[in-house]
């Protein structure tokens, strides 16, 4: 399997009572389907996987792997603290039917470069799901380091990257290694055009949850080498990515989602969109409409 295009991290939708809204979860995955993206994470950051219990990860990932049926890999966020537990994890999710695990560098404990290495190859050692390396430093306080995934890539179960660092000196350095069996993916919508056209596989998305059709649109202009029309489309996004980024994710994203009917807030201790930023949702919302309309009518 090789991953590529335009990929959704899934925001994961509750109802007014805090539970999972299995129906709009369907609904989400639905939409993504018919605006052509080509993969899903479920359970990723964007999907408030440190606020699931075990068995709502279990359920969410066995009924997104059903739902889908084949027609698009389904990756499972899998990553932990821990190295012992991320396996677990990560064995849980091939049982489920996950196609390949998102694994983030371990939060929090900011391991040595040496110790990002021996936590990786042990869990692509195990030889259950072939994993997806994923760096977010704002998240996780630590960096891991071109020259570490150097020492990574070639390991058969280890089939990509996830870079959400925005320095392009970062994508370039990482492109180095962008072969048959290791795939380069933008993890930064604002800058994931320009990653893109340098040469990434694709994006793995925030923005494709409200803007499926258009990040598909985006990432295609990008990856055929059509600098022109991905940049005019790119600036057309740009507002939008700029909200997705006024709170911590998945807050923006969850309030446009649920303008579009989609899930009931979040769960403690993040809390709903602020007021201040309330009629930039209305307007961004109103601008995806007319957007995703575009977009899917020119596919």
């Amino acid at each position: 399997m090789r991953l590529s295009g335009s990929i959704t991290a899934l925001a994961t939708p509750f109802n007014v009572a805090g539970e999972l809204d299995l129906d709009a979860w369907q609904r989400l995955l639905q939409q993504q389907l018919d605006a052509g993206t080509q993969a899903v994470v479920v359970a990723g950051s964007t999907g408030e996987a440190a606020a699931l219990y075990d068995a709502e990860f279990d359920l969410l990932l066995r009924t997104a792997v059903e739902f889908v049926a084949g027609r698009i890999p389904v990756l499972a966020g899998t990553g932990h603290s821990n190295t012992a537990k991320t396996i677990e994890q990560t064995r849980r999710a091939a049982v489920l039917g996950a196609d390949a695990a998102l694994i983030v560098t371990p939060p929090y404990v900011r391991p040595t470069q040496a110790g990002l290495v021996a936590h990786y190859r042990a869990i692509a050692d195990d030889n259950s799901l072939p994993i997806v390396l994923y760096n977010v430093p704002g998240r996780t306080g630590g960096d891991l380091l071109p020259e570490t995934v150097a020492e990574l890539c070639g390991h058969q179960r280890i089939i990509g990257i996830k870079e959400a660092r925005a320095e392009a000196e970062r994508m370039d350095a990482l492109l180095k290694f962008k072969d048959e069996a290791f795939s380069v993916l933008s993890g930064d919508d604002p800058t994931a055009c320009r990653a893109m056209l340098a040469g990434a596989d694709g994006v793995i998305s925030v923005a494709s949850n409200i803007l499926p059709a258009a990040m598909r649109r985006l990432s295609d202009f990008a990856r055929a080498g059509k600098a022109e029309q991905a940049r005019e489309l790119d600036a057309l996004l740009q507002p939008a990515f700029e909200f997705l980024g006024v709170e911590s994710n998945p807050i923006p994203v969850k309030a446009v989602l649920e303008l579009q009917g989609i899930g009931r807030g979040l769960r403690l201790p993040l809390l709903p969109l602020s007021s201040a930023h309330a009629n930039t949702a209305a307007s961004i919302a109103a601008t995806v409409r007319e957007l995703e309309s575009v977009c899917a009518n020119a596919a």
